[in-house]
């Protein structure tokens, strides 16, 4: 491989909340006990070093001695329009179509705010992106939960008769589709695509798609873009993309929508306005340019062989060696959703007890449960095999087999 994925990187003291944020009060894991280091694989971060040609578009910029008010380059829209019809296969964007969003969670928000008013009730999937939760019910929108249910090879599948039967109950127009799927791995099918949107036609229900996963694709899957399923779906959807976790550029901000019916993106980018604080950064702008290039491509499909490989070692683990514990393999992103129901019966703890039992040793996991995952937990395998591989170790000797 030409780019460095087994080097472990020390993020400690440098500004990453997966260490830094540890044993604080809110959500973030315990501290380890004396005699472990953290390892984080919690928030949806990754642990190795970024492409460099990011690091280069920013510092030539930086080398230029003013940072005043600035207007996007064009080299910014071409990316975009480039990246998107070569890894996903949305050919003819304009840069029109395309529209700035300080995060991917705010132009959720903005679309919801022109499909709906507040006090609507909107559709998602579950297990949930605990921030689909918080945005939703901070900005006055009521959830209702498509639960999924897992086939009969493991897989997990969207329950359509219940969606239809909770649109119709609840009277819904708009839904928030996880695409690829957060926490489960998901990277949906073509015919469930077709499906879905078949039923949001029928029912007039707006879309708004997060596809902030979509580069992040395991395996032999296919990234189907919302927009790309048909007609009403490219008229009635909103898709929101970043390079962020892609790329690992959280901590610049910024991200942009891909709205193909001009009137319904003019409206968006004005509900976007409002609050005078949707603006991009100048030196995200850059890292975007850096990244949406030749060797942004190159980077990343070496980036997917890597976490299909951490991935097979972590489900493979777990099948053998932690009985009760039961996995899904991922289709796309790099978090596994561990579903420990049946240990926990079997041992007699509790999701509490577990998730301290781990942290202790310095795995800092993710609590599943806000997910809507009733005694779950969520990892982050975006770390040097080796990382992955201490992680498990120590589950197996301390936790889980102890």
């Amino acid at each position: 491989m030409k780019y460095d994925f087994k080097t472990k990187m020390e993020r400690g003291g440098n500004d990453a909340i997966a260490l830094d944020s540890l044993g604080q009060p809110g959500f973030a894991p315990g501290l380890p006990k004396k005699g472990f280091d953290a390892i984080p694989m919690w928030v949806a971060d990754m642990n190795f070093p970024v492409l460099p040609a990011i690091q280069d578009a920013m510092i030539q910029r930086v080398r230029h001695p003013a940072f005043g008010y600035f207007s996007p380059r064009d080299e910014y829209y071409d990316g975009i329009i480039r990246w998107q019809e070569i890894r996903h296969g949305l050919k003819g964007l304009r840069p029109q179509n395309i529209r700035y969003e300080n995060g991917v969670l705010g132009g959720v928000i903005s679309a919801l705010n022109v499909f709906c008013s507040k006090g609507d009730k909107i559709l998602l999937q579950s297990p949930t992106y605990i921030g689909f939760t918080g945005s939703l019910e901070n900005n006055g929108y009521k959830i209702i939960l498509n639960p999924m249910k897992i086939d009969s090879q493991g897989v997990w599948r969207i329950d359509f008769d219940d969606m239809e039967r909770k649109i119709v109950e609840n009277n819904i127009h708009a839904t928030v589709l996880c695409s690829p799927h957060n926490p489960c791995g998901r990277v949906w099918e073509r015919w469930e695509m077709e499906k879905a949107m078949d039923i949001f036609q029928k029912h007039a229900v707006n879309i708004v798609s997060d596809e902030i996963w979509s580069d992040i694709i395991l395996f032999d899957n296919v990234h189907i873009p919302t927009l790309a399923v048909n007609d009403y779906a490219r008229n009635h959807t909103v898709a929101l993309y970043a390079p962020s976790k892609t790329f690992n550029l959280a901590g610049l901000v910024g991200s942009y929508s891909v709205i193909l019916n001009d009137a319904l993106g003019d409206r968006v980018e004005k509900e976007s306005s409002l609050s005078h604080y949707n603006s991009m950064n100048l030196l995200s702008m850059y890292a975007l340019i850096g990244a949406y290039c030749d060797e942004g491509f190159q980077w990343v499909d070496e980036l997917c062989q890597v976490l299909s490989q951490n991935v097979d070692y972590a489900v493979q683990f777990i099948r053998k060696r932690f009985a009760g514990v039961d996995v899904q393999r991922p289709q796309g992103t790099y978090m596994l959703f561990l579903d420990c129901s049946r240990w926990c019966e079997m041992t007699g703890k509790t999701m509490d007890q577990l998730y301290k039992a781990g942290s202790d040793v310095g795995v800092a996991w993710q609590d599943g449960r806000p997910f809507h995952g009733p005694c779950s937990l969520r990892m982050n395998l975006a770390l040097p095999l080796a990382t992955v591989t201490e992680a498990f170790n120590r589950l197996d000797r301390y936790v889980f087999n102890s």
